[in-house]
């Protein structure tokens, strides 16, 4: 495959071999694009930096949105290295712990907003910063899960906040259309990954979508990233805004 020959990407959110974004940057190496790699800090680069290694990631960089001037320091080098870039991958998402574990109507209002910050408000920060960048037009990615839309059990503060994203998607996707800057959210069924994990009952989730989903069976992190691959690439030149369901088939049950 060389889709994406020629192409360069930036992906955020990778933590270890089974992260979603690690899925995607593998199917967007395999396909031929130079990346840019982050790890959230130095505690997390041990098992970073050895996947980015692999995928001969050329900018290997730190980046904790939460930390003032990271995120623009993660732009600046691909400036500096690139001067341009072709599509993005925002995969993080964070709520406290209290917060995620409580109901909706107790969550704190501290609690609310930093889950909002993290993982909605910080793809746009991105979008704002890639924007100069992607002066050929290209791609924005972000991922959600059908939680936003629908509601499933403990899966609480994260409804409402990943529902934001998913709106979110669609204002983008109008605002740079007319750059030839398209928006897209994956939405894949629930897989186990280290932010899933903190999910309250999450195997119980597991079970119940594969005993229900028309696939009859579970998605993986390459399922994800074969989808990623084609949306970032010039074949999905047409679309723009979508939420695209990668979940055997689960998101069309009632």
């Amino acid at each position: 495959m060389s889709q994406l020959l020629g192409k360069k990407g930036l992906v955020f959110g990778i933590a270890n071999d089974h992260s979603i974004a690690y899925g995607c940057a593998e199917a967007f190496s395999h396909a031929g694009a130079e990346l840019a790699i982050t790890y959230l800090n130095a505690k997390a680069e041990p098992y970073v930096r050895p996947l980015a290694e692999r995928l001969q990631s050329p900018i290997i960089v730190p980046c904790d949105v939460r930390e003032p001037g990271q995120l623009e320091a993660v732009f600046e080098r691909v400036a500096a290295d690139w001067g341009a870039l072709d599509f993005l991958l925002h995969s993080i998402a964070y709520a406290p712990k209290e917060d995620l574990h409580s109901r909706v109507v107790d969550c704190s209002q501290a609690g609310f907003a930093l889950a909002m910050d993290v993982s909605c408000h910080s793809f746009i920060r991105m979008a704002r910063l890639a924007e100069p960048l992607l002066s050929d037009g290209g791609c924005l990615l972000t991922a959600t899960f059908y939680g936003s839309e629908k509601v499933v059990e403990e899966y609480n503060l994260m409804g409402p906040v990943k529902a934001a994203l998913e709106s979110t998607v669609r204002y983008l996707a109008a605002e740079l259309g007319q750059k030839r800057i398209r928006v897209h959210a994956l939405s894949p069924g629930p897989l186990e990954t280290r932010a899933a994990s903190g999910i309250d009952r999450f195997d119980e989730l597991l079970e119940r979508t594969r005993l229900r989903a028309p696939e009859r069976q579970l998605v993986s992190i390459e399922d994800v990233g074969n989808v990623a691959a084609f949306l970032v690439s010039d074949a999905a030149a047409a679309l723009t805004g979508n939420i695209e369901y990668v979940d055997a088939g689960y998101h069309i049950l009632g």
